[in-house]
């Protein structure tokens, strides 16, 4: 062990441990969550280090030997895979990321050191605070780096997203022409295609790809050069003019510096407008998935109007059950997500005059939720939407015993004859259209308009507007 001080006293650290006695606090502190903080978000703490380091150099403030040392250490940090070991703290901390912060000051500055061949805890040569921290509050560099870790989680949400609307338009295409019974309050409607219901759900996906597009834009500003609270305090106004510069050198990104810096540090609701966006996917999701279980429910006593991939056993205990269990998870992390929004909401709203504490738990359930989302959307596409099949015989069946013709007669006898008819068929279990026939009401074209299903699905609409129709 190697004996570390701080303000608050001295504390032992490990020898081989690369932080020091503010992270062996935290340790200490907060044993809360067995997940630490994500290796995206870590990492781009890093490259903020890393151009603050470059930004400091170049404007006079930082000498030129220590600040390439600890560019280079952050660089080593870089090209390999984030190591909890350096990283230990768990994703749920008190001090609204300033443990995370200084973890990332205190690694970066024991690797410096060792590239200068100096013992870790040497910060009399390099200091986690003086140095590698320069220009730089916890309440500047936490949030941007969580944005920028933000930023590049959402592609592969974003792909996947793409990849099942793209399976949905399959779909669509693959079921132009299987009428089936459209439904409200769960009672037979009127008649639609499957390829309808498969388009109705990837137009809701097209929505919450843009929702999700538009959050990630807002994610791109950030408030570095504000330091503790806005103002800028111990920032040169170098560092305020060419940080952001640096750090899209680093990393890529469009990034820019937000006008009004109080406003960046204070107020989260580019979180909430991504937490938003998330739930509203979630909520699609599982409100499809709720669907695909009503429609694939049977095989003898329920709608069968799909086959889902089967998957796995069902039960223990019933033979040759088989249960929905892709829509089954889909919509359970969409109840989670939900549930991350209600957190994210809390903590937003939970800020207090010019900073918001409560960064960790907002970034732990953003990361969870947009992991677990791009998993999830990857087997619904894979293992339920691009292997189920339609059930024609019995979409067929519901619609030659369906009384939903019943609404196509109104126009030419009325509503209260029309309902004598469906009620007639209701009771004695004779076909709609055998029941028309012999009540003399219709003549035979009249007959050929009310039970041509295609002419009731289109009704006169044309491509755009909703309907799929065959090429």
């Amino acid at each position: 062990m190697r004996i570390e001080t701080d303000s608050l006293g001295s504390l032992a650290v490990p020898d081989e441990a690369r932080y020091g006695i503010h992270t062996q606090r935290a340790l200490n502190n907060f044993p809360i969550s067995q997940t630490t903080t994500k290796p995206a978000l870590i990492a781009a703490l890093i490259e903020i280090k890393q151009a603050a380091a470059k930004t400091n150099v170049a404007g006079g403030t930082l000498a030129s030997d220590i600040g390439q040392v600890i560019q280079h250490a952050c660089q080593k940090l870089l090209d390999q895979p984030i190591d909890s070991a350096d990283f230990p703290i768990g994703d749920i901390q008190g001090g609204a990321g300033t443990s995370t912060n200084m973890n990332a000051n205190e690694v970066v500055a024991n690797v410096a050191l060792s590239l200068l061949d100096e013992p870790k805890g040497a910060y009399q040569r390099i200091h986690p605070n003086d140095h590698v921290n320069m220009g730089q509050s916890t309440n500047d560099t936490y949030p941007s780096a969580g944005k920028i870790a933000l930023i590049r989680n959402l592609q592969p949400l974003l792909t996947e997203l793409e990849a099942l609307i793209d399976a949905l338009a399959q779909q669509a295409e693959l079921n132009a022409q299987n009428y089936k019974m459209g439904r409200t309050q769960l009672q037979d409607a009127v008649p639609m295609t499957l390829g309808n219901t498969f388009h109705a759900w990837l137009v809701a996906l097209k929505r919450d790809l843009q929702r999700l597009g538009q959050a990630q834009a807002g994610l791109y500003t950030l408030n570095l050069g504000g330091s503790a609270i806005g103002s800028g305090i111990n920032v040169s106004q170098y560092y305020q003019e060419h940080m952001i510069d640096n750090l899209v050198e680093i990393t890529g990104l469009p990034l820019r510096q937000a006008e009004d810096l109080f406003d960046a540090t204070s107020n989260l609701d580019s979180f909430l407008a991504l937490s938003a966006a998330l739930k509203s996917l979630a909520t699609n999701l599982s409100k499809f998935a709720a669907d695909l279980r009503l429609m694939s429910s049977g095989p003898r006593s329920g709608l069968h109007e799909i086959n889902l991939p089967a998957k796995q056993a069902g039960s223990s205990i019933m033979p040759g059950k088989v249960n929905p269990v892709i829509p089954e998870v889909v919509s359970q992390v969409a109840f989670e997500v939900i549930g991350f929004d209600a957190t994210i909401t809390a903590a937003v709203a939970g800020g207090q005059l010019e900073l918001n504490a409560f960064e960790p738990i907002i970034f732990k359930s953003l990361f969870t939720g947009i992991e677990h989302l791009t998993a999830v959307m990857a087997t619904f596409r894979v293992n339920a939407i691009e292997g189920l099949v339609a059930n024609k015989e019995q979409l067929q069946a519901d619609i030659h015993f369906s009384i939903s013709f019943a609404t196509a007669m109104v126009p030419l006898v009325g509503y209260q004859k029309a309902a004598e008819l469906a009620k007639q068929s209701l009771k004695n279990g004779q076909s709609l259209h055998e029941l028309a026939e012999n009540s003399g009401w219709f003549s035979p074209n009249q007959m050929k308009e009310i039970f041509n299903v295609e002419r009731l699905v289109k009704n006169g609409r044309q491509r755009g507007h909703g309907l799929v129709f065959d090429k």
